[in-house]
């Protein structure tokens, strides 16, 4: 039986406004996410804070040393650049999945953090799930989807995302018989070498959604329900999740895709 704990609160986040005018959306995304309220980023209110500016949602520190604003950008920037120029079909992580361009693929990314595989993969042409279990990063990641969806693309993306614990999801596609294609899982792990986020995006995340303990059986879950493959991506040295041998590896300078293909057993 699945746990289904879930993330009701964030460990020592709190909703910060940076103007008067934005006190009342400030007040609903509080109340909706069950955390404090306040107009000053105070370390003795919070670590971290979910902060309503009038252009984004953004995910501050109270530590000056930690650096900068933390935010979801599908659409500048370095998501941006991924986006529109990195690597097409050829490169490790679609290969991974087995995208090609004519056939469509249903994916579940299970681990989305920041978002910025799923927007490569939705791309490339992957209708994709992205399924969030941290409110505090789901806000920033549905913030991100809203100003995608204003830039009005000629070819919008395929690009969605669900709240809540990616086991029960995965375990309720099953149950509706609308299994995916693939489930993409990019879990924590201590040294994240190769991955396409900062030192300063993954000590944050590491904050809210700690090490993705329950990944193997994440994995596991996983690999019952996917209709073609799940691909796991860890640091190129890192051992297996949970001792479960893939099928093959697909590698690029610091990163490997461990493939699990279930399109056989599917068949069985």
């Amino acid at each position: 039986m699945l746990d289904s704990t879930h993330f009701v609160t964030e460990p020592l986040v709190a909703v910060l406004v940076d103007s008067a005018d934005l006190l009342s959306q400030g007040r609903a995304w509080a109340d909706r996410l069950a955390l404090p309220l306040t107009q000053r980023a105070d370390p003795g209110v919070a670590t971290l804070f979910l902060t309503l500016t009038a252009d984004r949602l953004e995910l501050r520190s109270a530590d000056p040393a930690e650096g900068g604003a933390v935010y979801v950008d599908f659409v500048a920037g370095k998501g941006g650049f991924r986006r529109q120029r990195e690597g097409g079909l050829r490169q490790p992580l679609a290969r991974a999945v087995g995208l090609r361009g004519s056939r469509p693929c249903t994916i579940v990314d299970a681990t989305p953090g920041l978002g910025q595989d799923a927007l490569v993969l939705a791309a490339l042409g992957g209708e994709v799930q992205m399924v969030e279990r941290s409110p505090v990063v789901a806000a920033l990641l549905a913030d991100g989807l809203r100003r995608l969806a204003a830039q009005r693309l000629e070819q919008p993306l395929l690009l969605t995302l669900q709240e809540g614990d990616a086991r029960l999801v995965l375990a309720g596609l099953e149950v509706e018989g609308v299994c995916p294609d693939v489930v993409y899982l990019d879990p924590m792990y201590p040294h994240r070498d190769g991955s396409a986020l900062s030192k300063k995006e993954m000590r944050r995340l590491r904050i809210l959604v700690g090490d993705d303990d329950d990944a193997a059986a994440l994995l596991a879950v996983a690999v019952r329900v996917a209709r073609q493959r799940v691909v796991v991506k860890r640091p190129r040295q890192a051992p297996v999740l949970g001792d479960q041998r893939p099928s093959m590896a697909i590698y690029s300078k610091n990163t490997r895709y461990d493939v699990y293909l279930t399109a056989d057993r599917q068949r069985v």
